[in-house]
């Protein structure tokens, strides 16, 4: 299928690994024109290096913190009218809520809330003017099913959830769209990083919480991150533009819920 997104501008965020890069090579397979964002320079440099190699396509990189100020100015300095856009930020850590301060709510909403919003209300104007826009946020499945471990990622994500829920509706009669995927266990860093974080309370191996959280996916596997970059070009194609205010949840059949 052609997603008719040739040509588009793409910025997608901390997309040097995992399921950032995952988008931003799939968007590249499609003809986007792909501004590649991340902290680290090498790692992000590499990536973009081997998705120019793949793919062919127009690939640009800015090495900076979309959580701040200065870096989501440098991001739409790059990228200035995207007309597809992945916001996307590492979660924060793992823990017992009463061990948290202000200051670890406040980053966590900072980098999974406040920025998403911030990075949409710089860039949905345009996407208005020029009637097309695709919005894509990664936050993840906890918004549907916490985890008792991310009490930080499950506030701060299910309050964009909010926030999305209400703008979406707003802008739909524009063909701007604005969606969030909601992975659940992939195999990425973030993975690995909850899983030494469990081992540490139970006592268990590393190993043993990784071969018993794979167990009880239905799937009976992880997440391979191309599949989700597949199903983030897909929400931004030309042809999703009647999908908006929607949380695909990508997990496996692990969330039981009906709805």
């Amino acid at each position: 299928m052609d997603l008719g997104i040739e040509g588009r501008r793409a910025l997608v965020c901390a997309s040097s690994k995992g399921l950032g890069r995952a988008c931003a090579l799939s968007l590249a397979r499609e003809g986007a024109q792909v501004v590649m964002l991340a902290r680290g320079r090498d790692a992000l440099e590499a990536a973009a290096a081997e998705i120019r190699q793949q793919t062919g396509a127009q690939v640009a990189t800015v090495a900076a913190d979309i959580t701040t100020p200065a870096g989501r100015a440098a991001a739409l300095a790059a990228c200035p009218d995207p007309d597809i856009l992945v916001t996307n930020a590492g979660g924060p850590k793992p823990g017992d809520f009463r061990d948290w301060s202000r200051d670890d709510w406040i980053a966590a909403l900072d980098a999974n809330m406040l920025t998403p919003i911030e990075l949409i209300r710089a860039t949905v104007d345009k996407m208005i003017e020029r009637r097309f826009g695709r919005i894509v946020n990664i936050t993840s499945a906890a918004v549907k099913m916490p985890i008792d471990i991310l009490g930080l990622s499950n506030g701060a994500r299910t309050g964009l959830t909010g926030f999305v829920a209400g703008l979406a509706r707003q802008v739909a009669a524009h063909n701007v769209t604005i969606n969030n995927l909601l992975p659940g266990p992939f195999a990425t860093d973030r993975l690995t990083q909850t899983a030494v974080k469990a081992a540490e309370n139970t006592g268990r191996s590393v190993e043993d919480v990784i071969a018993a959280r794979q167990a009880g996916i239905p799937a009976r596997r992880f997440g391979d991150p191309a599949e989700f970059g597949e199903a983030c070009a897909f929400l931004c194609s030309a042809q999703a533009g009647y999908m908006t205010g929607q949380n695909l949840v990508l997990d496996g059949g692990l969330y039981p819920g009906t709805l």
